[in-house]
């Protein structure tokens, strides 16, 4: 498939009118969980495209251009708000945060696997056992809140147990930078990759930013802070991954490129009939959007877009799908790893003047206000072990005691991996 190829319509006749952004919601007790996942993900991809084009016209003084963008945005918008209508209304923040959590660990696995540049997959595999964690938090906070096991609405295609502990997570900004990518040299797999995986991450950031306010217990919203805050280092450790030279207008073509080809992959694997053609209909809009861009490019920079993606064809489509033997293999491997500049390394070895080390002493003084580890307590407390949904032992020996939550492990120094 090469959307380069295809017939393009003019931008004015894809405007909706409010009865055609508003879908009928998918129901939160029947839905497939990568159905739900696939919205999350689009959903964040709009989100992205809307604030780069937004960034865009913030750095360039050309009315008529910003005028072309607005009109492009707009459209976009249109796309973001009929995606979001899609979850339904009695899906709790707690039960669309699980949802979240399941696409961070099989779309980051998914990605890791089909990655052909060992640094990129190094980033990706490192930041998928935090993620990973953070769906065991947030099921026990849905077991201690409301009685509901998350198993039901992963499906039991994602494994639900401690991963690298949250609390492990949280390290000094300056360990969040790493190299960039160069486009030219990168493959069209590394490039759509990093833009996915950036723009997925920032919809995480961004959702646990605004919810955590509106969770009805104070021990919930505490623990989306503590997640959140890891998840902007995910999104600044992705982002910095993203190649630096590309002009505005390079970067909206490459904007447009990627959500042409999360359109077609969400098309071409999608179970359910209905939502099947609804990413079909706004894979067709992403054309016209994508050969926009390019004439934008063209009549600006005087560039093709052959200069910016050569070829055009996409790579095999992206499919969401359950990770459980990878998953195991990172975690029973890398589960001590903690970053060092622009690479990572395991705990053990770091300086113990490591800028780690001091971060973890001023944010995690007491670990008792640790809200990722205290809410295994309570349920520990409650029920005499944790919330867990395996398929086999854990495979780090010192993450198999349910009862007792482990806040050592890829934190401190000496503890056994």
């Amino acid at each position: 498939m090469n959307p380069f190829e295809l017939t393009a319509k003019p931008l004015e006749s894809l405007i909706m009118n409010w009865r055609q952004m508003t879908p009928v919601p998918y129901d939160k007790r029947t839905v497939d969980p990568y159905t739900r996942c696939r919205a999350i993900l689009m959903n964040g991809t709009e989100f992205e495209q809307v604030w780069y084009s937004h960034q865009l016209s913030r750095h360039n003084g050309d009315n008529e251009l910003r005028r072309q963008v607005a009109l492009l945005r707009r459209l976009e918008q249109q796309q973001q708000k009929l995606i979001g209508a899609l979850k339904p209304a009695d899906e709790t923040i707690l039960e669309h945060t699980i949802g979240y959590e399941q696409l961070a660990v099989d779309l980051t696995a998914g990605l890791a696997q089909r990655e052909d540049n060992p640094y990129v997959k190094q980033a990706l595999d490192f930041a998928l056992l935090e993620d990973f964690d953070h769906l065991y938090r947030y099921a026990n906070l849905m077991e201690f809140d409301d009685r509901q096991h998350a198993e039901t609405l992963v499906g039991r295609y994602t494994e639900i147990m401690p991963g690298r502990p949250t609390i492990a997570h949280h390290r000094h900004p300056f360990d969040s930078v790493k190299f960039h990518i160069q486009n030219r040299t990168a493959s069209p797999v590394t490039r759509l990759c990093v833009g996915i995986i950036t723009a997925a991450e920032q919809q995480t950031m961004n959702y646990y930013m605004n919810v955590a306010a509106f969770y009805p217990t104070a021990w919930g919203q505490k623990l989306y802070r503590e997640i959140g805050m890891v998840e902007e280092q995910h999104v600044t450790q992705y982002g910095s991954l993203m190649d630096t030279e590309p002009t505005w207008l390079e970067g909206l073509l490459e904007h447009q490129y990627t959500e042409c080809f999360l359109y077609w992959s969400a098309m071409e694997t999608e179970t359910d009939p209905r939502l099947k053609g609804l990413w079909e209909q706004l894979f067709e809009q992403e054309v016209s959007h994508l050969h926009f861009a390019a004439n934008l490019l063209e009549t600006y920079e005087g560039k093709e877009a052959s200069q910016v993606i050569p070829g055009g064809t996409f790579p095999d489509p992206l499919r969401l799908c359950g990770n459980i033997a990878y998953v195991r293999g990172v975690l029973g491997g890398t589960v001590c790893n903690t970053a060092l500049r622009e690479d990572w390394t395991n705990v053990n070895d770091l300086s113990p003047q490591a800028d780690f080390f001091r971060y973890q002493g001023i944010v995690n003084r007491d670990v008792n206000d640790v809200e990722s580890h205290a809410i295994i307590q309570r349920v520990i407390a409650r029920d005499g072990e944790d919330y867990r949904f395996e398929t086999a032992p854990n495979p780090v020996p010192a993450l198999r005691d349910r009862r007792e939550d482990n806040t050592q492990i890829g934190r401190v120094q000496g503890t056994p991996c």
